[in-house]
């Protein structure tokens, strides 16, 4: 049954709602949107309120009993059939997540030809793969994608959707969550279960990357999030772990799109990713100049790593922003990330903070990558790095 809410939280008392009603349903109490009997659920309040603060529940697309949804779904990314690493990342968080309150994960796969998979989304820590083929699935597009999870969505009724903020995930999530009327969180670095309320609690930087907020969905279902890729851990397989795979039936109306991919065009070979890298010597401010970074890319070169750069250095213009990690650049999960000056402000942070083993060096001891590294050695860089390097290739002799 259709009714209509007044979120105590979110309305001003602006009164923008009280000449909107045809019906005269709507009043002012202690600056409180107060909706009488004589409601129609026209909708007319709900459409001038300018924030949010007035909803009609029509029992549809996520507007039902919040008790009603449960478990975890995640929507994978894949590119020519191969799964994007990001979908393993959030199946690993979503298990983890599972676990705090005994609910089971869920993963959607579009895609021309799943081969196997589904089987390995399984062993990634999947209870239930629901899988919809088509060759009019190989390539991403916004209109079939949103068309096909959004109704799975209301169907199956997730409590919590994630998605990795890549830009198909920025593409396709907004999209869904609008539909549904109900919250996304993007560019999350941190996921947790409330104990108490069993809310999703969604972290992510705020103001400038300056803080990092909790943001909570409270008042509407699915949860929805995008997640940083390279921020979460994705599990072990397990081979042995058994799950279920359903179909999902396709109809000509699913696939229908207003556009079409003429072409595909994947990096050239010689583009950097540093997403992928195991070792990353990354410079900041304290390099001083770029001819210096030639010192960081001879100790990359000997650990058979990247060259990764704070903000600071590519504004300068000392590095090209493929290399740039952080906030506004990429997120990466190396096995080592070594820090050659940089301050380690929280905009850095959140992009390399998932490391295997940080190591920083800084001149300068209040730095606050100090405060989150595995080894910090507090010096100047300039005598430091081609101290290792010689004690490298000595080793190596």
């Amino acid at each position: 049954m259709a009714s209509i809410e007044v979120r105590k939280e979110t309305c001003v008392g602006c009164g923008e709602c009280v000449p909107a009603c045809p019906f005269g349903a709507i009043s002012m109490e202690d600056s409180l949107a107060v909706i009488s009997d004589e409601c129609t659920l026209c909708g007319a309040c709900e459409s001038s309120c300018s924030y949010g603060a007035i909803i009609i529940r029509t029992g549809e697309t996520g507007e039902t009993e919040i008790d009603q949804y449960s478990g975890i779904m995640v929507l994978a990314e894949q590119r020519d059939g191969t799964i994007d690493h990001s979908t393993l990342e959030l199946l690993g968080e979503a298990r983890r997540l599972a676990e705090a309150d005994e609910s089971s994960v869920s993963v959607v796969l579009l895609t021309e030809e799943a081969g196997d998979w589904p089987a390995k989304l399984i062993s990634y820590g999947a209870d239930t793969v629901y899988l919809a083929e088509d060759a009019q699935l190989k390539h991403f597009r916004t209109e079939p994608f949103s068309r096909i999870a959004e109704r799975l969505i209301i169907k199956k009724k997730p409590a919590v959707v994630l998605a990795a903020a890549t830009t198909t995930g920025r593409d396709l999530m907004p999209r869904i969550a609008k539909n549904l009327n109900t919250g996304l969180t993007a560019d999350c670095t941190e996921l947790a279960i409330d104990p108490e309320t069993g809310g999703l609690l969604q972290t992510r930087p705020a103001f400038g990357g300056n803080i990092l907020a909790t943001i909570v969905c409270s008042d509407t279902r699915p949860q929805m999030a995008t997640v940083r890729p390279r921020v979460m851990k994705a599990m072990d397989p397990d081979e042995n772990r058994s799950g279920a795979l359903e179909k999902i039936d396709l109809s000509p109306s699913d696939l229908e799109s207003r556009t079409e991919v003429l072409e595909f065009n994947p990096l050239d070979e010689g583009e950097v990713d540093i997403t992928e890298a195991e070792v990353i010597v990354s410079g900041g401010r304290g390099l001083k100049s770029p001819e210096n970074f030639a010192l960081l890319q001879e100790l990359a070169d000997l650990l058979d790593g990247s060259i990764g750069a704070s903000r600071a250095a590519i504004d300068a213009g000392w590095v090209s922003y493929p290399h740039q990690v952080g906030q506004t650049g990429k997120t990466v999960q190396p096995k080592t990330y070594i820090a050659c000056g940089i301050s380690g402000a929280v905009q850095h942070r959140v992009g390399m903070q998932s490391s295997d083993f940080i190591l920083a060096i800084n001149k300068d001891e209040t730095a606050p990558i100090f405060e989150f590294c595995d080894v910090g050695f507090v010096g100047d860089l300039f005598e430091i790095i081609p101290f290792v390097i010689k004690e490298i290739r000595q080793r190596r002799k």
